[in-house]
């Protein structure tokens, strides 16, 4: 069964095909985070929502024409990677651009699921090609908790707030007194690179402004810890620990942190409360009463009957919120 999605975007089709494309641009209206080499034969590889990553090739690129994949979901037996074809054309119109969507080889119950989900994302397209601006995306919540799929929501919303912050921010006090918006970046990727260590993987240096670096780094951790898995054991600087806790490091990273990005630079920060009481019930695995030293946590603030799961994880950090 056949999925066929149109809508209009008010941005010619060079301007539109750029946002079909660029990592930079996909992660504002389809992306939590992704790579794709935009030429026929290339590869990519898109993060859409906590637990759903598609795969797969890229079959036909033509600028401002035509965009073409073998499509398919990491993991899925039912619609492996390469399972089905998607096309995307692009036709001016007085007004801007028609952006058409055909997906082809589906079941019929994967053609309803798909058929939602890029409605969905079109008229995010349309929302960002207008305004500037997409909004949080409802598909990047948690929906089943696990350590990685919170990483990879938590990880969504730190980016959100890496975004608005821009790139010129970087001498802004944050709540880590120790801490510039520069240097609590190096230490945010630097425990990526730890964390990924742990699970067999070394991560490359990047360029670019701090949403694209955390977007790379953050990606490819969690990558890694997809392909290893959390059973068994890593070893890490305090010694042998659980994979499990180790992985839940990044759901704590990215969500603290995006809190501190935010605060430092005057932003708002909004957290639902399955993802921050999942992300506090990690922390408090992590976070011993032994390192609550004064340079890795600070005591436990206290919270008030009203406090968001956001707050009371941010109070456990030692933090004032």
């Amino acid at each position: 069964m056949d999925v066929d999605v149109s809508v209009p975007v008010p941005v010619d089709v060079d301007e539109a095909y750029a946002w079909l494309t660029e990592p930079a641009r996909l992660r504002r209206w389809q992306l939590i985070a992704g790579r794709t080499d935009p030429r026929a034969g290339g590869g990519f590889r898109w993060l859409i929502a906590p637990g759903h990553t598609a795969v797969g090739t890229i079959t036909a690129a033509e600028p401002g024409r035509r965009l073409a994949f073998a499509w398919g979901w990491e993991g899925d037996g039912e619609a492996p990677p390469g399972s089905s074809t998607m096309d995307i054309t692009l036709e001016p119109t007085a007004e801007g651009a028609t952006v058409r969507l055909v997906h082809q080889g589906l079941s019929d119950e994967q053609a309803k699921g798909h058929r939602e989900g890029w409605q969905h994302f079109l008229q995010r397209l349309r929302v960002v090609t207008t305004e500037g601006d997409a909004g949080p995306d409802e598909f990047s919540r948690l929906g089943e908790p696990d350590p990685l799929a919170a990483a990879e929501a938590s990880l969504a919303i730190c980016l959100r707030v890496l975004r608005k912050m821009g790139a010129d921010r970087g001498n802004a006090q944050t709540p880590c007194k120790k801490f510039t918006v520069d240097d609590l970046l190096d230490h945010l990727l630097g425990t990526l690179t730890t964390v990924a260590a742990m699970a067999g993987q070394q991560l490359e240096t990047t360029a670019g402004s701090p949403e694209e670096r955390v977007a790379h780094a953050g990606l490819r951790a969690i990558e890694a810890w997809r392909a290893r898995g959390l059973d068994g054991t890593v070893v890490s600087r305090v010694g042998e620990i659980p994979a499990d806790l180790a992985s839940s490091i990044l759901s704590v990273e990215f969500l603290v942190h995006a809190w501190d990005f935010a605060t430092a630079t005057g932003l708002d920060v909004t957290v639902d409360d399955k993802l921050g009481a999942y992300v506090l019930e990690l922390a408090g695995r992590l976070i011993t009463p032994q390192v609550r030293d004064g340079e890795q946590f600070a005591a436990e603030v206290p919270t008030g009957p009203g406090a968001s799961t956001l707050d009371r994880l941010i109070a456990f950090t030692g933090r004032v919120a």
